[in-house]
């Protein structure tokens, strides 16, 4: 599993590093290498709490807007849509006959309320090298 570049890693250990160090080094330069090691964690932390805030998960129902939905049963203007494997109660002011794609615009409750057209794909995309139409292990 790729846990990101070996830079991030490192930096994850700068003060354990400047305390080992610090064992082994002579005195002037022990006391310096333990204030080096604690600026530098002092900015990991810092650069990890921007990052936390920048990259925080969407879940719940922010994370509904906008997604693609296929109408299951008709929505004139309330029906059922699929969404991410599951089966919603939904609302659609426009009208949506069965197997249209619609977009989810809001959660009201247990109800999504959608327009018609294309959202974005609840699913990450996969890479291309990754997809295979063949069953694995087939014979050629």
């Amino acid at each position: 599993m790729w846990r990101g570049p070996p830079r991030v890693r490192v930096h994850r250990v700068v003060m354990t590093i400047a305390i080992v160090l610090a064992f082994f080094l002579p005195s002037p330069a022990n006391v310096l290498i333990l204030v080096v090691g604690a600026i530098g964690e002092v900015g990991e932390i810092v650069w990890g709490r921007r990052l936390a805030k920048r990259w925080r998960a969407k879940t719940g129902a922010e994370a509904m807007i906008g997604l693609r939905a296929e109408v299951v049963e008709e929505c004139r203007p309330d029906g059922r849509v699929h969404v991410r494997g599951e089966l919603w109660e939904a609302h659609c002011e426009a009208g949506a006959s069965v197997g249209d794609p619609v977009h989810v615009t809001a959660l009201e409750g247990l109800t999504l309320t959608v327009e018609p057209g294309e959202g974005r794909s609840p699913y990450p995309a996969v890479p291309t090298a990754e997809r295979s139409d063949e069953p694995s292990g087939g014979t050629t």
